[in-house]
């Protein structure tokens, strides 16, 4: 089976998905588009070596719909023959793109392919795609459907953390991305957004607040109290685990992912395509894999991947030198810890989605990207990038330098 290697990555930084935020005029495409084209021209890549185009994209409606993918390989002027496929699992959808694309080359279907995602969520809102697991009985009751900010405080009640561990943990991930960007760790990686006339409007991530400590994020009230107890989903929690007597409500904006905008691409190929291209690879792709997780609690899904993954590649978390996990909400990332028993110090080293947000689509790709110029930054070997997604489910994917 061929090797998939990595050979370059980019990514957008991330608006605030609101409509003052930098990005809203921008579209998904638009997004999309800026990505791939980088990846085209920093690499002088001839796109006729590109056999395919996979993205991930949340809600691909409006806008955002009708295959984003190949429009956006058509905008960036990769050649009519360069096709292309959008998906959707959720959050992962970003890393999952990656892997799709890998898998076409390990499968030796493919030669050179691009990965990767976008999400416009300041001009598409999340949830527009709409879908019958929040709304219809057949699935909800079955899926004990809830809030994901609910189930997120479930597992920070079950595992025992509270509002002084997750603010704690938002705190530092506000703290690791400011750093990250004060010593230029993301320089390589970001590519600015520009308007039709060429203007920056944007170049670094909008979302981050550095001045963030515990006395600020302790006026924030819990963000989920009234959908727990008064829209009855905490009583559907106490009913999926009733070892747990109430739900804890220890989740806000300050400890959860921001909502923004953004696109990443992920150009991955078989070593002969990349000699082909004159490029040299930086990582090589050593496992994916994709798992089903409990849907009540609903965010441990990277607790389960990772094992899975490991096991596919016959490795131990102590084979891992550094950890890469979605900060959807806080919790997600101190329960990962603790079924680990991972040094917080090779997890997120960069901060993650609590500091600088979490365009759906585009994410997994994304903070791929950023544990893999870590692994360079550091000289390390390794790498695990995971994701939680909605519905109960997990993707993991480990890459390692060469």
């Amino acid at each position: 089976m061929p090797d998939a290697y990595i050979y370059d990555h980019v990514r957008t930084p991330r608006g605030r998905g609101k409509p003052d935020g930098a990005l809203h005029e921008v579209t998904a495409l638009r997004l999309a588009e800026t990505a791939l084209r980088a990846i085209k021209d920093r690499n002088n890549l001839d796109t006729r070596l590109v056999d395919d185009v996979v993205l991930g994209c949340v809600d691909p409606v409006g806008e955002a719909g009708g295959d984003i993918a190949r429009a956006a390989a058509l905008v960036a002027d990769y050649g009519e023959h360069v096709p292309g496929v959008q998906i959707n699992r959720f959050c992962a959808s970003g890393l999952d793109a990656v892997n799709f694309a890998a898998a076409q080359v390990m499968s030796g279907q493919h030669d050179m392919t691009v990965g990767g995602g976008v999400e416009s969520m300041s001009r598409v809102g999340m949830g527009a795609s709409g879908g019958a697991w929040p709304v219809d009985p057949h699935i909800a009751i079955k899926a004990y459907f809830m809030p994901q900010g609910v189930s997120a405080d479930l597992i920070a009640t079950k595992y025992g953390f509270s509002r002084d561990d997750v603010d704690a943990y938002a705190v530092e991930s506000q703290k690791r991305a400011a750093k990250a960007w004060d010593e230029g760790r993301f320089a390589n990686s970001v590519v600015p957004v520009k308007d039709i006339n060429g203007i920056t409007l944007l170049a670094k991530d909008e979302h981050m607040r550095p001045s963030t400590d515990m006395q600020s994020l302790a006026s924030l009230k819990p963000s989920f109290v009234q959908m727990g107890e008064m829209g009855g989903f905490d009583a559907v929690a106490i009913d999926a685990h009733p070892e747990v007597e109430f739900v804890n409500h220890v989740h806000h904006a300050g400890n959860s992912s921001g909502i923004v905008d953004g696109a990443a691409a992920v150009l991955i190929g078989t070593k002969e395509a990349g000699e082909a291209a004159g490029l040299k690879p930086r990582a090589r792709i050593r496992a994916f894999a994709n798992i089903g997780s409990e849907p009540a609690l609903m965010l441990t899904g990277p607790v389960d991947v990772t094992e899975k993954v490991l096991k596919r590649a016959r490795m131990t978390a102590k084979d891992i030198d550094l950890f890469e996990i979605n900060e959807a909400f806080a919790s997600v990332v101190l329960r990962y810890l603790q079924a680990f028993d991972l040094d917080p110090a090779i997890v997120n080293v960069n901060g993650g989605a609590i500091a600088m947000g979490h365009p759906l689509g585009a994410t997994g790709a994304m903070i791929l990207g950023t544990v893999l110029d870590e692994l360079e930054r550091t000289g390390k070997e390794t790498a695990l990038v995971t994701l939680c997604i909605g519905a109960g489910m997990g993707t993991a994917t480990i890459i390692e330098r060469v």
